[in-house]
């Protein structure tokens, strides 16, 4: 007869799942992991249970103590699993902006739940950590499990999640993809797979508002700023995460996370949370540039029942200013790739050592008011616009037979294919054309009458 001891025997075996719709045409293969299958529904399940038996252990953490952990959710149902199985009490806070099942799911687990603000600074004493802190210090035979600086959290994942991907992709992986939220699954797992493969790229996902992305480009943190995704990005350094491990670190936005979340559930049957819409996104472009015949893992940290109430909502995204249509379906998870199908052409490109008459000649010729400059390889340089070129010529001070290079202007307005439409508002806000990139390469041009089109035809 074959069962677990106790539900916590029952964490970690999650299954790798190729992402067949989502996955970008022509590139590499990506295997989201299935986190949200552990008992609890979350990744934070393996963090949360090694650190309380390593707790047990050193002696910090005896019979009848209470457990005190500052959570976005997961860890705390991670914890309050493991309380509930070994008879400890727990007390949790959690940032308001954290949804109701959230909360209703760690208080039905038996834990006190104390919420507090998400819009104050890290070492404000209302935060949500310094409240933590202080509890943990006022409460007799307390454990603070301090998530986002403890060295276990990192350990968690280096002894027992990267070991469990290289092994069920026998070690076949190029690139590994993860969101950034205390550090501790990619610190872990990023830090055991380059110590297999040191040419295993590791990618780091952070939502626009969190600190993470400025402090691996430029050292410095960048002002935070409240974002909507759950789960990952801080507005602090957390101690359990290392840069070091990171090959690069991706931005996302809230728009660009609830999208591919949406798109999972609608379209893979993966009922996922934000966070892991965050880092598919990310992943998908990693696949697009590395290209056929590699392998991009990218765990998936939670589930989705916990944002019913949330983006998986028509009412809360239109209320948070996504887009969602009517009757003929939602607008939420339509991307570029949906407006550009169908107006898949060659993209009439120019070289920078082209004639201006010959530029001017084929923006005529192909009724086109911008035209992407490529070198000799095929990869974008640059953009030439009709206003640019107009003011050269009415200078009168030069000829069609001089070349365009000095014409030739930065990029604007780029998106990839799985790009959400809400993107494309942006962009023609800025009077820009909107440039789809696939790697190092344009593929196709679209203009406010694109955008206005496909509205119409899913509108009607």
């Amino acid at each position: 007869m074959a069962y677990h001891e106790n539900v916590l025997a029952a964490i970690g075996g999650t299954p790798l799942v190729k992402l067949g719709k989502v996955g970008p045409a022509g590139g590499a293969t990506v295997l989201a992991k299935l986190e949200y299958l552990n008992p609890g529904g979350s990744i934070k399940d393996r963090m949360a249970v090694h650190i309380v038996e390593k707790a047990e252990r050193a002696g910090l953490l005896r019979p009848g103590g209470t457990i005190v952990e500052n959570t976005s959710g997961n860890t705390g149902v991670g914890v309050a699993l493991a309380a509930a199985v070994k008879g400890y009490r727990c007390i949790f806070t959690m940032p308001d902006k954290m949804s109701k099942e959230k909360q209703d799911t760690l208080k039905a687990l038996g834990a006190q739940v104390i919420v507090t603000p998400t819009n104050v600074p890290a070492d404000s004493p209302e935060s949500y950590y310094s409240v933590a802190r202080r509890i943990a210090a006022e409460t007799p035979d307390s454990f603070y499990v301090n998530q986002y600086h403890s060295p276990d959290n990192v350990e968690a994942h280096y002894l027992l999640t990267g070991p469990e991907i290289w092994e069920q992709t026998g070690g076949r992986l190029d690139a590994f993809v993860a969101g950034l939220g205390t550090g501790g699954t990619m610190s872990g797992c990023g830090r055991f797979l380059k110590e297999r493969d040191p040419r295993v790229r590791t990618v780091g996902v952070d939502p626009v508002g969190s600190v993470y992305h400025s402090m691996f480009k430029t050292g410095k943190l960048s002002e935070p700023h409240v974002y909507k995704v759950e789960g990952i990005g801080e507005d602090m350094m957390c101690g359990a995460l290392d840069l070091s491990v990171l090959d690069d670190v991706q931005q996302v936005t809230d728009a660009q996370a609830f999208a591919m979340a949406r798109r999972l559930a609608r379209e893979e049957g993966i009922f996922a949370g934000g966070s892991s819409g965050a880092a598919v996104h990310v992943a998908v472009q990693v696949a697009r540039d590395l290209g056929p015949g590699k392998v991009v893992v990218v765990p998936l940290p939670d589930g989705g029942r916990a944002y019913i109430s949330k983006f998986f909502s028509d009412e809360w995204m239109r209320d948070n200013g996504f887009p969602v249509a009517g009757p003929g379906g939602s607008l939420a998870t339509a991307t570029v790739g949906d407006v550009l199908a169908g107006r898949r052409g060659a993209v009439i490109t120019a070289r920078r050592t082209d004639k201006v008459e010959v530029v001017v000649r084929q923006l005529k010729q192909h009724d086109v008011s911008q035209m992407p400059v490529v070198d000799e390889a095929g990869r974008v340089i640059g953009m030439i616009h009709e206003y640019d070129l107009l003011n050269f010529l009415v200078e009168g001070k030069h000829r069609l037979s001089e070349i365009v290079e000095p014409l030739v202007q930065p990029l604007q307005g780029t998106v990839g294919l799985d790009t959400p439409i809400a993107r494309l508002r942006e962009i023609f806000n800025d009077d820009n054309v909107a440039v789809v990139r696939e790697g190092e390469r344009v593929t196709g041009i679209l203009t406010k009458i694109d955008l206005i089109d496909f509205l119409g035809q899913r509108m009607t």
